[in-house]
């Protein structure tokens, strides 16, 4: 593997602002698939083991696309891939799972939700960018959707899944910021490939000595590695740093309340879950979340000191 004809010398060039609403779609594609985690962690996973089925997700999905882009990270693009590599796969998987073995997956979706408002912290701290009161709302009507979407009477909360649910959400919003303040002068394919290979690398030692690696995997356990892998790792956060890459963070954000949109209507559709009048009424909220964020968002971006019609 060679670094190709990249010159790590020169700064990367800011992507030219479109009407976003391809970007937007395409970004849309990755946390949509995410939905689909915590019924094939539960359901098609070995228990127990969450940092070996981190370092499976990330580890494999990473040397394939490094294998594809043949470029390695140079200079400080090699410190900057471990610390977002550890930051939005080594430590947030390894704390989705133990939420998701913790938690019901209502309540863990819930907790998670908080994320857009802590994206909205940061990116005013990191970037300096707005914090419009339109796009806070937005985010607390987001989180309340997903409540009413996910959440049961019999809900339970266990200190160490709600503990684990939160410090996710903080550290995948810090990679969120961070992704968008770092932009390498390569692809988006080569930037999740670094970043997927450093986080798989970081948990390997933890993964090998704190936990026995499962003797017994069966097709289920190989089909649920595979679809995390391949299209809920390699896949689908080539298009997630695609869109932090052209989208504002917490326009990108935002798009995180379809994970649990989209599990609920997985479950409706395969499983023959039935929907209640307060989850289509949660289901609402959360689009309506969605849409108004990210136009109170991309608001904020557009506006540069010039007038616009955007309000709030």
């Amino acid at each position: 593997m060679t670094v190709g004809s990249v010159d790590f010398s020169k700064k990367p060039v800011p992507h030219a602002r479109s009407a976003g609403g391809f970007d937007l779609l395409l970004t849309a594609v990755a946390p949509a698939i995410w939905g689909s985690t915590y019924i094939v962690a539960t359901q098609l996973l070995p228990a127990g083991i969450p940092l070996t089925i981190a370092m499976l997700r990330a580890l494999p999905a990473g040397v394939l696309l490094l294998l594809i882009v043949r470029t390695l990270p140079r200079g400080a693009w090699l410190w900057r891939s471990l610390l977002l590599g550890g930051i939005n796969f080594s430590v947030f998987w390894w704390l989705l799972f133990v939420s998701a073995y913790h938690l019901p997956g209502g309540v863990a979706a819930t907790v998670g939700a908080i994320q857009p408002l802590i994206v909205i912290g940061l990116a005013r701290l990191v970037l300096g960018r707005a914090m419009r009161p339109v796009a806070i709302a937005s985010a607390f009507v987001g989180i309340a959707g997903v409540a009413l979407l996910v959440l049961t009477p019999a809900a339970r909360l266990d200190p160490v899944g709600v503990a684990a649910a939160l410090g996710g959400a903080l550290s995948m919003a810090c990679g969120t910021v961070l992704s968008r303040k770092w932009q390498p002068p390569v692809s988006a394919l080569t930037f999740a490939a670094w970043q997927l290979t450093a986080g798989g690398l970081l948990l390997l030692p933890a993964a090998v000595v704190l936990e026995p690696f499962p003797s017994n995997l069966t097709a289920a356990n190989a089909l649920g590695f595979a679809w995390l892998g391949l299209v809920g790792a390699a896949a689908t956060y080539f298009l997630w740093l695609r869109g932090i890459a052209r989208l504002e963070p917490a326009v990108v954000s935002f798009l995180l309340f379809l994970s649990p949109l989209t599990a609920v209507a997985l479950g409706w559709l395969l499983l023959d879950q039935s929907l209640t009048p307060i989850q289509i009424l949660g289901m609402m909220l959360v689009t309506g979340g969605i849409w108004s964020g990210q136009r109170a968002q991309s608001c904020t971006a557009a506006t540069s000191g010039a007038a616009t019609s955007c309000g709030g």
